[in-house]
């Protein structure tokens, strides 16, 4: 669900960027960033799903499911009770739409814009598409 905010923001940023940096063929910009972001956080979920289930230490025979309710030790269900699974799996839910979100960033500065690349250029036009969306809930004066 964060994926998919983080995603409709990166699209909706980058559609706007294209249109005040006077790209040609926005749309096309918008459809490969949005397939950027949509693999980059596929692929880097996938991977976290394999890199907690090596930690966790469960069994990958033909039998083994992940099921938090399973019998066993209730204490240590799932094997991420406590801070540090806690950290870890906040981490593992946040990783793959910030790097997604970076991905397009750079994309956008680097080969859409062609601006050269600092932190300044890289998020710019942040700040404009958030008041652009504020500004569309505001309801026009009717006289």
């Amino acid at each position: 669900m964060i994926g998919a905010l983080v995603m409709i923001f990166s699209v909706l940023w980058i559609y706007q960027s294209a249109l005040r940096g006077k790209v040609s063929n926005p749309v096309i910009w918008v459809i490969g960033c949005a397939a950027i972001f949509f693999a980059s956080q596929t692929l880097l979920i996938w991977g976290s799903v394999d890199i907690l289930e090596t930690m966790r230490g469960g069994e990958a025979d033909a039998n083994y499911e992940r099921d938090l309710l399973s019998v066993g030790d209730r204490k240590n269900i799932g094997g991420f009770q406590g801070g540090k699974g806690t950290f870890i799996s906040v981490f593992m839910e946040l990783m793959p739409p910030a790097v997604g979100f970076l991905l397009i960033a750079l994309i956008r500065n680097k080969f859409m814009l062609r601006e050269p690349l600092t932190v300044g250029n890289l998020f710019s036009g942040l700040k404009e598409m958030f008041q652009s969306i504020k500004q569309s809930f505001k309801v026009p004066d009717q006289e």
